[in-house]
């Protein structure tokens, strides 16, 4: 593919799948001849296949690199016995298939041409490891059905809209903080559109609350055009002014903010919060399922179906930090399930300098996510509405089986892996190509124009609109004297920067009866007729001496962390409190 060019909708490069059609031969009958058995049979393999390895031939390398260099029809073709003479034949379609819409057959080369589009085009979807039939099904439906992935005029224009805004605030900051590192998002702009798509068809299934949790890498982008902050807080993190009140005194790509505000796609109210980051890859993602999980509790949300999360990862840390796998076995634990959290890789194909062949032994940075049956769908970044229908059938995949899914944006980091850094001493050859490479907007606004759904002139006002917007923002922000840290809390603790006295501290004991009544409660083993081992039971009337004479040993005082050198601190299992 040509630097710049929009991804090709499929790939079919073999001539037998460009031959005139001729007219097509009758089905077989009831008494077909083994032949005719045996190339059903074929075909239904063929089908099997692409959906098993499509995504190994899909074109997801906007910068057209790492691309398949095998034909996938010849070799299906010749390993299956079938000729060219069998392209015009018609097959009819098994019930694993959903790529026939209405019609029960078809002829060979109208299904490898379906196949090509689902399969190998700007997606690539990976499920076949599930084990679970109804939810492959549901997959191959929402990608296999004619004509699913087709956008409206209006969805196409805010679809322009969002990518025109996500580009043009990467480009506003810098222009106005040239040398300011601020990781943007420059290579994945359409990493906004993709969020915004998951919060506008979360709210539509009833979600009121999302809790997200990212890295540094287009974080500014994020909390202006996904949760709606106000330009001006974000450009005072720019200035240096000095803080009003109390706080962490962190860089601004690592600070959070919560928001509720209205979804005008669902026109419902949803509350929006980004946690704090810390410079520790990954390290977020517990603190999120963990807000997650209480968030349902206090609301009775058993289900998940009005608050959800959403994580963000670099794929060098998606494949190489261990609390990724960790938290994935979280997932469907009864006590810490949030009934899914969508994952989102900004796959820029580098970590930090890093180039993928050297940093992991699998073929996807998503390989991990395979432990807990969770479908993948790699997109190109380069082709926003397949990155927009990706979105949407992870929203309600999440909805409907309150499972874990993984949306892979395939893209490139335009920049060094911050604004000061020089790329082309570690990654020569892959900056040379992205030197060449056309926007994300620009691809889109071209393919919209040529659609003829735009013309020049909207694009042009829509990109000097939101300048003004910004200019309007900064402007505002050079009044400003001092910064609030209060703007950048993850969650809405009112008085949590209340005027109390720091040195003071407020009475947490309780009384001496209520001690000795928890003490007598757990040195004693359940009423009634109830055998204790006689090993607990020195413990536990050891434990009773020690309330009686009022003394508290390292085991009673268990559930304050201590650290001591080595495992000194942990008391033996047998003297552990219980939980």
């Amino acid at each position: 593919m040509a630097p710049g060019a929009a991804p090709a909708p499929a790939r079919v490069t073999s001539a037998a799948l460009t031959a005139p059609a001729v007219v097509p031969a009758a089905l077989p009958s009831a008494q077909a001849a083994p032949r005719d058995i045996d190339d059903h049979l074929s075909v239904q393999a063929i089908i099997r296949s692409y959906q098993i390895r499509g995504h190994f031939h899909a074109h997801l390398d906007p910068l057209g690199i790492n691309v398949p260099h095998v034909d996938p029809t010849e070799i299906l073709l010749t390993s299956h016995n079938l000729e060219e003479k069998d392209m015009d034949r018609l097959f009819k379609l098994p019930s694993t298939t959903f790529i026939g819409g209405e019609e029960a057959v078809l002829p060979l080369r109208e299904i490898l041409r379906r196949l090509e589009n689902v399969y190998c085009g700007s997606i690539g979807v990976e499920y076949m490891f599930i084990n679970d039939l109804d939810q492959c099904n549901w997959i191959r439906e929402k990608f296999e059905s004619p004509g699913v992935m087709k956008l409206s005029k209006e969805r196409k224009r805010l679809l322009l809209s969002r990518v025109v805004r996500s580009t043009k605030f990467e480009e506003f900051l810098a222009k106005k903080w040239v040398s300011e590192k601020r990781f943007g998002l420059e290579g994945c702009e359409v990493l906004i559109p993709a969020m915004k798509t998951i919060i506008d068809r979360s709210s539509e299934l009833g979600i009121e609350s999302i809790v997200m949790g990212m890295p540094h890498r287009g974080r500014l982008n994020v909390l202006a055009n996904v949760c709606r902050k106000p330009l001006e807080q974000i450009f005072t993190q720019f200035s240096g002014l000095e803080p009003a009140d109390e706080g962490s005194g962190d860089v601004k790509y690592h600070l959070g903010m919560s928001h509720e505000r209205l979804n005008r796609v669902s026109n419902r109210n949803i509350k929006l919060a980004v946690c704090a980051n810390p410079s520790h890859l990954e390290g977020v993602d517990p603190v999120v399922q963990g807000k997650t999980r209480a968030e349902q509790f206090y609301l009775g949300d058993t289900q998940g179906k009005k608050v959800m999360s959403i994580l963000l990862h670099g794929d060098a840390a998606f494949a190489g930090q261990g609390v990724v796998y960790e938290t994935f076995h979280l997932s469907d634990l009864p006590d810490y399930s949030t009934h899914g959290t969508i994952h989102i890789v900004v796959n820029n194909q580098v970590g930090f300098t890093t180039d993928p062949r050297v940093a992991r032994s699998s073929p996807y940075c998503t390989d991990v996510a395979r432990v807990v049956n969770a479908p993948i769908f790699h997109v190109n970044a380069d082709d926003p509405e397949a990155v927009v229908h990706v979105s949407n059938v992870a929203a309600d995949w999440r909805s409907r089986y309150g499972k874990d899914c993984i949306i892979d944006l395939v893209c490139y980091r335009r920049n060094g892996h911050n604004e000061v850094d020089e790329p082309m001493f570690t990654q020569p050859l892959m900056y040379t190509k992205i030197r060449k490479q056309a926007t994300a907007l620009d691809i889109y606004a071209r393919k919209l124009l040529d659609e003829g759904v735009v013309t020049e002139k909207e694009i042009e006002d829509e990109k000097e609109r939101y300048d003004g917007i910004l200019s309007e923002a900064y402007k505002n922000a050079e009044k400003e004297g001092k910064s609030y840290n209060r703007d950048w809390l993850d969650s809405p603790w009112s008085g949590f920067f209340g005027d109390r006295d720091p040195i003071k501290c407020d009475p947490t004991g309780v009384s001496e009866e209520i001690l000795r009544h928890i003490g007598v409660a757990f040195s004693s083993p359940p009423p009634g007729n109830f055998k204790i081992h006689p090993g607990l039971k020195r413990i536990l009337k050891s434990r009773m001496e020690m309330v009686e004479q009022k003394q508290v040993d390292w085991a009673l005082r268990g559930g304050h962390g201590l650290r001591l050198p080595a495992q000194g601190g942990r008391p033996r299992a047998a003297e552990r409190p219980g939980r």
